[in-house]
């Protein structure tokens, strides 16, 4: 919140008249300047700026970084926010493409030249201002995203009070709270839901995983922020996890990475060039002993031949849940699983599920975030990238695109420093 320089306003006499407009141009440009940026701008308007785009196409094409001001005056049913953290997901990069499953509305309110979106779903704003004493938010308070593709990438927002949902921000970093919104509840929600039939007797309806019973899952993209996720909450809650890879450079950084899982609480992590042999089928057999413990859920992330794979690996009356689509290949469905074996294929889309029950959301998000607090559950690795209010055009795309490279250190976070 910020401008790049500070104007210094002399008081006018009480029994004064307010300049006129021509004379208040050629009295500024004449005041001398400072050199320290301030909180705001003149009349305490809000200086902003916002990773925008009118069109659709490659993040390093299309997005453009707009500058803005906030009016003080706002809504009394509004909070202006000032952003401390924000997520690139890959669902992200996908609106701004045009690939995804909906599509983000445009307008100028932001004062763009022509209508664009602020992309973003995921992240984490501080408080500034309240439109009106009533509100439930006071200045100070913590808020990720209420409402879906709210548009994240940004410095300041004002927001529906209605849009964001409070969180309890002790013991928790920006980090850890703009991270929490999708991959974690995307894995909690799965697990919670989704498991294998439940017999003849109760007319085949889908089960959820026995918690506590040991019951195995499946997944591919075990490394990705859903899959760290699942693995967690896997170990927590008394199930058990076979893990997918894809093969590292070298054999001793896929070992490094599979003993990662391993100590976030995997029970089998294989490699994609395993899971993919014509041995994997009797390693499965043998972790589960011969077929009797079977495998009642598969995550699927990757698609292609990868999602074949595990689908081969369940057992009877389970259930494929696919969340994303990585490989960009289409699912295969073996028509002998179908009949023979009665597996399910299914999809999962977590802003579906959040707009039907707001109120499970919330206790979602709180109960992962008590398990941060307590230890429990480890955030994601992250690649931080640096938003200060100097920050370049080019190296925030570059950043953006950046995040469509395999093998990166951990997820991209917008960390927005002096704004």
């Amino acid at each position: 919140m910020a401008t790049l320089k500070c104007l210094r306003w002399y008081s006018l006499p009480l029994n004064s008249t307010r300049p006129s407009a021509k004379f208040q141009s050629s009295y500024l440009s004449r005041l001398p300047r400072s050199s320290i940026r301030c909180k705001s701008g003149p009349y305490g308007y809000t200086q902003a700026k916002a990773l925008v785009y009118s069109k659709h196409g490659e993040p390093s094409d299309v997005l453009k970084l707009h500058t803005h001001s906030i009016s003080p005056s706002i809504p009394s049913s509004s909070v202006l926010v000032r952003t401390l953290a924000a997520s690139v997901n890959p669902a992200d990069i996908n609106t701004v493409q045009g690939t995804y499953g909906s599509e983000q509305p445009m307008s100028s309110l932001i004062g763009t030249s022509e209508p664009s979106a602020v992309p973003g779903n995921e992240g984490v704003f501080e408080v500034v201002s309240t439109g009106g004493s009533s509100s439930s938010l006071k200045k100070g308070d913590w808020v990720i995203p209420a409402a879906q593709q709210i548009g994240t990438w940004r410095t300041h927002a004002v927001f529906g009070a209605n849009d964001v949902l409070k969180v309890e921000k002790d013991s928790l970093t920006p980090t850890q709270v703009a991270t929490v919104s999708v991959n974690p509840c995307t894995a909690y929600r799965i697990l919670r839901e989704y498991g294998p039939s439940a017999g003849l007797k109760t007319g085949l309806p889908m089960r959820p995983l026995e918690l506590g019973g040991g019951e195995w899952f499946a997944q591919n993209g075990a490394n990705s922020g859903v899959g760290r996720a699942a693995i967690q909450f896997g170990k927590l809650w008394g199930l058990r996890s076979i893990n997918v890879i894809r093969d590292r450079d070298s054999m001793e950084e896929t070992e490094a990475l599979r003993q990662e899982l391993i100590g976030l609480g995997a029970d089998v992590v294989v490699p994609e060039s395993q899971f993919l042999s014509r041995e994997w089928k009797d390693q499965l057999a043998e972790m589960t002993r011969g077929g009797r413990e079977q495998v009642g859920l598969g995550l699927n992330c990757v698609g292609g031949k990868s999602a074949t794979a595990l689908a081969r690996s369940l057992g009877e009356g389970a259930s494929l849940v696919s969340y994303g689509g990585m490989s960009k290949q289409p699912v295969a469905l073996p028509l002998g699983l179908l009949i023979f074996k009665d597996i399910r294929f299914v999809g999962f889309w977590l802003s579906k599920w959040n707009q039907k029950d707001p109120v499970g959301r919330k206790h979602m998000v709180d109960d992962i975030l008590n398990l941060m607090r307590l230890g429990h559950f480890k955030d994601v690795p992250v690649d931080e990238i640096e938003w200060k209010w100097d920050t370049e055009e080019a190296a925030l795309k570059e950043a953006v695109q950046g995040t469509l490279k395999g093998f990166r250190k951990g997820k991209g976070v917008f960390l927005f420093g002096d704004t």
